[in-house]
């Protein structure tokens, strides 16, 4: 978990990234309501949400939906804002919205809940080598802005980016189907190298920047530290339990809502 030299952003992913969880400030005595540049339809919708909330229904600071100011319990959907590269905090009904291919004019994507392995056709210490990645554990994921695939991993600063042979990936992805169903945006390829073999995990983004998060608050030392090996310990046994075989996807990630199961055994 050795941290590299470049750190490209401390709130948690660089310009190529994504900016985790950025808390939006409302002017004093505003009432916020849905963000800008959707269409009528969907604002409509969302304003109407927003005007039903009263702010005397939660304690001073509870978090609450980007979107509608519902109250968010501890587990909640997050969607992708596309035009400003973050991610918003949504309740379920507002996550349900984003979905579908083309919700919003494209310019919000739910983040999909599932955690997906392939372990009948595993990424071989060779094929990793391919990749030049100078450190054991790294996430992979498409930004459509700029149509390319981009590497990162945890440090101390947040997320670094690292440089991708992108001829390679390609490569590497038309030999093995988890890397080639990576949905742009919304999903990443999350790789765990250890002594016994690769751990390849197709996970929602959202995990891989809650993990860069949590990585960089408890970090110390050189490689990390024992608290922060224990988070890492712990975030990787959670995709071990939820992944399924690949096999088992049923379409694209938009199709499928359902709420997170950190309970799930592994098949």
């Amino acid at each position: 978990m050795t941290a590299g030299p470049e750190v490209s952003g401390a709130s948690g992913a660089g310009a190529t990234g994504l900016r985790r969880f950025v808390k939006r400030q409302a002017a004093p005595g505003a009432r916020p309501g849905p963000p800008p540049g959707l269409p009528p339809s969907i604002h409509e919708v969302l304003a109407a949400r927003a005007a039903a909330r009263s702010d005397r229904d939660a304690a001073e600071g509870t978090e609450r939906c980007e979107m509608c100011r519902d109250v968010l319990g501890q587990r909640h959907g997050h969607v992708v804002d596309l035009g400003k590269r973050s991610l918003a905090c949504t309740c379920r009904a507002c996550y349900l919205l984003f979905t579908h291919e083309g919700a919003a004019g494209g310019q919000y994507r739910a983040v999909p809940e599932h955690v997906y392995h392939d372990p009948g056709r595993p990424l071989t210490d060779a094929d990793w080598n391919e990749l030049q990645i100078p450190v054991a554990m790294a996430f992979f994921f498409h930004n459509s802005a700029l149509d390319r695939v981009v590497a990162g991993y945890p440090s101390p600063g947040g997320a670094t980016e690292c440089e991708l042979d992108l001829a390679a990936w390609d490569r590497l992805a038309a030999a093995h189907p988890l890397l080639g169903t990576l949905a742009p945006d919304v999903e990443a390829i999350f790789v765990n190298r250890t002594e016994a073999g690769n751990e390849v995990f197709l996970i929602p983004i959202d995990e891989c920047y809650a993990l860069v998060g949590e990585l960089r608050m408890k970090w110390q030392g050189f490689d990390g530290g024992a608290e922060a090996h224990a988070a890492l310990a712990v975030f990787l046994d959670g995709l071990r339990r939820r992944a399924v075989l690949l096999a088992g996807r049923r379409g694209s990630p938009d199709l499928m809502p359902g709420p997170r199961q950190p309970e799930l055994e592994e098949h």
